[in-house]
Formats: C-alpha cells, structure tokens, sequence
C-alpha cells in the first residue's frame, strides 16, 4: 500500500530522479525561460503592437509553458505522484490559456488580462509548492513570487488599456525568463541522485 503522504508531496527532490529526468526537466525549464526573455523583449520593444500581436505573444509563451510542464510531468518518474499530476494538469490549463489568447484576441482587453492573471497566479502558487529540495530552491521560490504578484497586479488593475497589460506582462516575462533560466542551470546542482540511469 502506497504512503499517502508521498502521493501528496508536492516538492521536487532531485535525489529521486535520474541523471536523465533531471536533464529533461532542466531543458525544459531553460527552454520556457528563454522564450519569456525573448517574448518579453518583443512585447516591450515593440509599445505599437496592436492587441492581437500581444494576445499571441502571451499565447505563445503559455503554449511554451504548457508544453514544458507536461514534458516535465511526465518525464520525472522519480517524483512523487502529487509533482506530476501537478506539473500535467498546470501544463494543460496553460495550453487553454494560450490557446483562448491566439484563438480569440479581438475579446476584450478586460478578458485577456485575467486569462493572463489567472494563469500566472496559478503558475506562482505550483512553483512556490514544488521547489526543490537544492540550489534551485530560493530561485524556485523568487519565480513564484513574481508569478504570483504579478498576477494579481495584472487582475486588481483596472486594464483599460493596451498599455499596462504590455508593461506588467512584458517586464513580468523578461524577470521570470530569467529566473526560469538560472533555476534550469541550478536544479540538481549538489544533490546526489539515489536513481541510475
């Protein structure tokens, strides 16, 4: 019989997972980081951009992050049942949410902006429960932080205009990018897997 505290942990403990886990896992961190610093960029360099332009740069970096999370679901073997079923299901409601940003960005402003919120929030709060058990640790925390207080910026705001949802989620994506890129380069670092390949 399993232990139901193990199915409900929900951290990530790179002692349990393979050399090769923790590499799939850290891919797909630096992949999703690198395309919020490069989406980030783009949003904020180009302040003309209309808000179809927006919808589907903040689509893109949600299909990214989606695809990432279900990659890192489903590659970590090692992790307890609770941190896959989490990194699955976080990966699929950020699929819907890139999919609702490109597929309908003529909606309002008003609906974009909690799409965006809401997915960041969500994203935070899975983070800042799944930090790792390493060095990756504090950056894992930071990431959620941000997520978390940037999504609630962006829904508390009244988001009348292009203009604050371009400069909250341009600046959000360039720091968490950042983050997401340091945290791949250190998840891992000093922990002794117990797991071979």
């Amino acid at each position: 019989m399993s232990n139901p505290v193990a199915v409900f942990d929900l951290t990530i403990d790179p002692r349990t997972l393979s050399k090769s886990e923790v590499t799939t896992i850290r891919t797909a961190m630096a992949i999703g980081g690198l395309v919020a610093v490069i989406l980030g960029v783009m949003i904020l360099v180009w302040p003309g951009a209309t808000l179809n332009v927006i919808a589907v740069l903040f689509g893109l970096y949600f299909l990214v992050g989606g695809i990432a999370r279900i990659v890192r679901g489903i590659a970590m073997a090692g992790g307890s049942a609770g941190v896959r079923v989490l990194n699955i299901l976080l990966g699929v409601l950020l699929l819907v949410a890139g999919i609702v940003a490109i597929r309908n960005p003529i909606g309002s402003l008003a609906v974009l902006g909690m799409v965006i919120g809401i997915s960041w929030l969500i994203e935070g709060v899975a983070a800042l429960v799944e930090t790792a058990s390493d060095s990756s640790r504090w950056f894992g925390i930071l990431f959620a932080v941000i997520s978390i207080v940037a999504g609630i910026v962006v829904l508390l705001s009244p988001v009348d205009s292009l203009g604050v949802l371009v400069v909250v989620g341009g600046v959000f994506l360039i720091v968490s990018g950042l983050v997401q890129l340091v945290m791949s380069f250190t998840l891992g670092r000093g922990a002794q897997s117990t797991v071979t390949d």
